[in-house]
């Protein structure tokens, strides 16, 4: 009995806990229902289990004893209804109940079951599973008992005014000297009664959308309610689309940057490097040198791309190197004129060595100093020869320079031959003057 009892009260918990669980849904619940049911009542089958029967099987439905019931049920809420069923059941409770075999006929057992049913979904669902726990008590030829009613069913609802029920309990019997557990089938239909499905307040109505511009930002969030606009500048628009709202933007037809208040980068000095990469920008530059001027490192005027001699200054008339002494040109000048060669050779004449000796020490002086040597030659003889010993002329001035100290890389040679003359090669005097070496000095 206790055990039984304990049974009960775990059932009500569930069911106070599926209550407690599904009050907030938002479905709504079942009215009132009146309702009819067909049942059948097996006795046998709980007892072949429990003496441990070889045959554990259920027994046949012909087989079993049959009744009505009458229902009322109502909805606690969207998952749990109150259901109060009244039995009237056709069963030998005599013999089949108390082992008295006086009459073996059928009696009459009127039974009265409120319960309670948790409903798997709520009650809108067509097709739903409940689960059924109760307390029942009946008077069953001159006695009464309690019994604990238990089991599941199936509910089919038809709009919410009409349902079918299919229930299967388990029994147990509180009183066994009464009537024994047994297994209660049922199948019926209810019937709402009352004023029908009740009335579900509608939700209400979304409020107004305005959007004046239609740039899909509400007018409550739009700061240019007026205008089209990005929704991610609130609403405002961006002509040129550098993320600066144009109400914003001192420049909104170029694309610029915030910390310029939407204008460009500047170039104040208007060389074309922009100010945050000039490193002169008041001063026109260029930007191979990052927007400052071509720079002259020995401040003489002459920018030091067209500076011969950019550490030293001097003037532009000279690439920017210093003026070489009057004094030295005049010297190497008249050295040049007394340099002698053996006739159709390239030798030098030993008249020659003291003025090569004064070029030596000049160019030993000053090593800022290079030296070019020209030879030429009259017009006598074949135009090749000439060219070949105009050649080897200054390359023999050279090698007695640099036999005197000169690096080789300070002088360098040139051949002519007859092309410059500089007197008429119709005379002796014209052809002595052709036939010469000429020395230019320079520091670049």
């Amino acid at each position: 009995m206790k055990q039984k009892l304990a049974f009960v009260f775990s059932l009500l918990i569930l069911a106070s806990g599926a209550f407690a669980q599904m009050k907030n849904s938002g479905s709504s619940k079942k009215g009132s229902l009146i309702g009819i049911h067909f049942n059948s009542l097996d006795i046998t089958t709980p007892q072949k289990f429990k003496d441990n029967s070889d045959s554990k099987t259920l027994t046949p439905f012909k087989e079993q004893d049959f009744g009505f019931s009458l229902s009322y049920w109502h909805g606690l809420t969207s998952h749990l209804d109150l259901s109060i069923r009244a039995n009237l059941m056709f069963h030998d409770y005599e013999s089949l109940d108390r082992n008295s075999y006086t009459t073996k006929t059928n009696q009459t057992g009127v039974e009265l079951e409120p319960a309670l049913n948790a409903f798997l979904f709520n009650n809108q669902s067509v097709f739903n599973a409940f689960l059924t726990a109760g307390i029942g008590g009946g008077y069953y030829t001159g006695k009464a008992g309690l019994y604990v009613p238990t089991g599941v069913g199936l509910q089919a609802n038809f709009n919410q005014a009409t349902y079918v029920m299919l229930q299967a309990q388990y029994r147990f019997t509180l009183d066994k000297t009464v009537l024994k557990d047994n297994l209660f089938y049922s199948l019926g239909v209810a019937t709402r009664i009352g004023s029908g499905v009740p009335k579900v307040v509608p939700p209400p109505p979304p409020p107004v959308v305005v959007d004046r511009d239609g740039d899909g930002v509400l007018d409550s969030l739009d700061k240019c309610p007026d205008v089209a606009g990005l929704a991610a500048l609130q609403g405002c628009p961006d002509r040129d689309g550098d993320g600066i709202a144009d109400g914003d933007d001192k420049c909104p037809d170029v694309a610029g940057l915030a910390k310029y208040e939407g204008c460009p980068i500047p170039d104040t000095d208007g060389d074309g490097v922009n100010d945050e990469q000039d490193k002169c920008p008041a001063v026109k530059g260029l930007a191979r040198y990052q927007g400052c001027p071509i720079p002259d490192t020995d401040n003489d005027g002459v920018n030091d791309e067209e500076d011969k001699c950019p550490s030293r200054p001097g003037p532009a008339s000279n690439m920017g190197c210093p003026e070489i002494a009057k004094e030295v040109i005049e010297k190497i000048n008249f050295a040049a004129k007394n340099i002698f060669f053996a006739t159709g050779s390239a030798k030098l004449l030993p008249k020659s060595f003291k003025s090569l000796n004064e070029v030596a020490g000049l160019l030993a002086a000053d090593e800022s100093l290079t030296i070019q040597i020209d030879g030429h030659t009259d017009i006598t003889g074949k135009p090749e020869k000439n060219q070949t010993l105009s050649e080897a002329r200054a390359a023999s001035v050279k090698q007695y320079l640099v036999s005197k100290g000169l690096a080789d890389t300070r002088a360098n040679t040139a051949g002519f031959g007859s092309d410059k003359p500089v007197a008429d090669n119709k005379t002796a005097a014209g052809r002595a003057k052709n036939r010469r070496t000429e020395m230019t000095v320079k520091n670049f």
